[in-house]
């Protein structure tokens, strides 16, 4: 078995295809941004392919999952707590390192990285990787997104506005309109294309990272013309790669410990630990280019994508020795 293990352990900690997509448009950005009106018709595209995008979620959000989750609402609570309350006292904190360690843009993104929500699919994956409830997973990880697109632009408005004055409370109300509406209409429409939804969730899917992938460009292309690449070094790159291993172990280790005290089962357990350590790129992405200037998302998601790859190869490490302990 445990000759098994190893390739697959060592599958997962290649770099993951989509993260590397995202890399590329980085790259692309730094070739060849888009700036003057082409930019300005491109921003207008990707605001209607978020739309699009929300609608999907809500669409594909299963109402009896949302109220299956109620029935277990200490593991809920839990992991909201991990994902709204340690992290951003963790990202507060991170506000305290030097500039040579992190500089002042790169910690604020540091700090919005840790007001986003927990993902959804890869949550759901390593914690039926692990064998720990999976219908739970589905339930915490939903709930997870649907509680963030009204609580991530509160958390934002006001640690970034008390830190900087930078941001203003103003965004909760373009992300009403520009996620919140149509994650609402998305819902109701799901009564009629739920079905159509399903048979082609791989379509839904490209279209998902389709529009993550045109957001990342045109946020980049914002950065590159305002020279993120000359505020940003290699170096501090590196650090910041050790501030986001800091705070993930930290929460790694609060939400396993935590569960044991709390007195969950090491199937709840499991679930906590999944889904109360994650943080959504798919969230995050649109969400950062509704908030901030143009200028400064590049800079501002920099943390994030760095943060997605290192919790997607630390969590296939631990959800294989979970995988690995002896049937009860």
């Amino acid at each position: 078995m445990s000759g098994g293990a190893g390739p697959s352990w060592l599958a997962r900690l290649r770099p993951d295809p989509y993260v590397l997509a995202i890399l590329a448009m980085v790259v692309l950005a730094s070739v060849a941004p888009i700036h003057g009106p082409a930019a300005r018709d491109f921003g207008l595209f990707t605001k209607v392919a978020i739309g699009v995008l929300f609608f999907l979620h809500g669409a594909r959000l299963s109402r009896e999952a949302v109220i299956a989750g109620m029935i277990h609402w200490r593991l809920h609570v839990t992991v909201l707590a991990a994902t709204f309350v340690l992290f951003p006292l963790l990202g507060l904190a991170a506000q305290a390192l030097p500039e040579a360690i992190l500089p002042a843009s790169l910690a604020t993104g540091v700090l919005f990285l840790c007001c986003l929500p927990s993902t959804v699919q890869s949550s759901i994956a390593f914690t039926s990787q692990a064998r720990g409830n999976v219908a739970a997973a589905v339930c915490a990880a939903s709930a997870s997104n649907l509680v963030g697109i009204f609580v991530t632009p509160v958390l934002v408005g006001l640690l970034m506005r008390a830190r900087s004055g930078g941001f203003s409370l103003d965004a909760v109300e373009a992300v009403a309109v520009q996620l919140l509406l149509p994650f609402i209409a998305g819902q109701v429409a799901r009564f009629w294309i739920a079905g159509w939804i399903a048979r082609h969730a791989r379509l839904t899917s490209y279209f998902d990272r389709g529009s993550i992938l045109l957001v990342v460009y045109g946020a980049f292309s914002g950065a590159v013309t305002e020279g993120i690449w000359r505020q940003v070094s290699a170096v501090q790159i590196g650090w910041l790669a050790i501030v986001c291993c800091a705070i993930l172990g930290l929460v790694l280790s609060a939400t396993a410990f935590g569960a044991r005290a709390l007195g969950f089962s090491k199937s709840d357990e499991i679930t906590i630990v999944f889904c109360g350590s994650k943080k959504s790129l798919a969230s995050g992405v649109p969400m950062a280019s509704i908030f901030f200037p143009p200028a400064s998302v590049g800079p501002m998601v920099l943390p994030l994508m760095l943060f997605h790859q290192i919790q997607l190869m630390a969590c296939a490490v631990i959800a294989q020795r979970y995988a690995a302990r002896p049937e009860t």
